[in-house]
């Protein structure tokens, strides 16, 4: 595990769960197909854009477990959901039903985002658009290094806040592996340094990877990253606005047309609209 050098004292210890934070993602990091052909916004599922985001709970963390995985037994023995094919292959399989926005139908959806709204919680996310100039240039053509340098900007800024911070990562192919992770740290501390000293890294970061089937607290992120994605590849804002009074900070990160004035940054006083949809890329 990778974690900054110097650790310091905090109040957070007195409140484990203030140290947590769970992370998972919406669209894909594929940008190419077979002869390395462009197939962004043309394939059927491959997205215009990786959203990686971050939730943090600012409330005792097991009770929200347990109530999770409540909602998930009850729309899983729901008569109502009997013929739902996603439904029934996941409760088939070990673990049973989960959470998950991409497959759930909008009524099983419905039941965790009103849950959702009851939480005292805070959602960031960084918006990463896939533009193959940026990626060939800036990744080196890597999606492990396109998913650390939107990691690394989720970092930057709680390398000053003190104590222990652990990243709960939902598990997520190739790109959820140390190497990876060090390199995101690697980039946020860097970019903290042009602004900052050394002293002044107050934070010791850990990862530790986890799977949304056994881990419920992945759930709420995923369906918030969702529901960002959905503005984003469609210009649909209903999901997200029914949140977002939860969503504190989305970054779409290489939305150059709007770097002046930080106008790439949306919070909720300064939400996004469907004119945020992004435009498959001319090859």
């Amino acid at each position: 595990m990778k974690t900054s050098k110097k650790p310091a004292n905090s109040s957070k210890t007195n409140q484990p769960f203030l140290r947590h934070r769970f992370l998972d993602e919406a669209g894909d990091t594929t940008f190419y197909g077979k002869g390395h052909t462009p197939i962004i916004g043309v394939q059927n599922g491959v997205s215009l854009s990786f959203i990686l985001g971050m939730v943090k709970f600012r409330s005792p963390l097991e009770p929200i477990r347990q109530e999770i995985r409540r909602l998930q037994e009850s729309v899983a023995n729901d008569s109502y959901f009997r013929e739902v094919w996603s439904i029934q292959k996941k409760k088939a399989e070990p673990g049973g039903y989960y959470f998950h926005a991409t497959d759930d139908p909008d009524s099983a959806r419905k039941v965790l985002f009103d849950y959702i709204k009851t939480l005292d919680l805070s959602f960031e996310a960084v918006v990463g658009r896939k533009i193959p100039a940026i990626f060939t240039r800036k990744h080196h053509s890597r999606e492990s290094e396109f998913y650390a340098d939107l990691l690394s900007h989720l970092l930057k800024n709680k390398l000053q806040s003190g104590g222990d911070l652990i990243l709960d990562i939902a598990q997520r192919g190739k790109v959820t592996r140390n190497v990876v992770f060090e390199e995101a740290l690697d980039k946020a501390t860097a970019r903290f340094l042009k602004r900052k000293t050394p002293d002044q890294i107050k934070t010791r970061i850990a990862f530790n990877v986890q799977y949304p089937r056994t881990e419920p607290l992945l759930n709420v992120t995923d369906y918030i990253c969702w529901a960002v994605q959905r503005v984003f590849e469609k210009g649909e804002t209903r999901y997200y606005n029914f949140v977002v009074d939860k969503v504190s900070l989305v970054v779409d990160l290489y939305d150059s047309s709007h770097y002046a004035n930080n106008e790439n940054y949306y919070t909720d006083r300064r939400p996004l609209t469907p004119l945020n949809k992004i435009s498959p890329p001319s090859y």
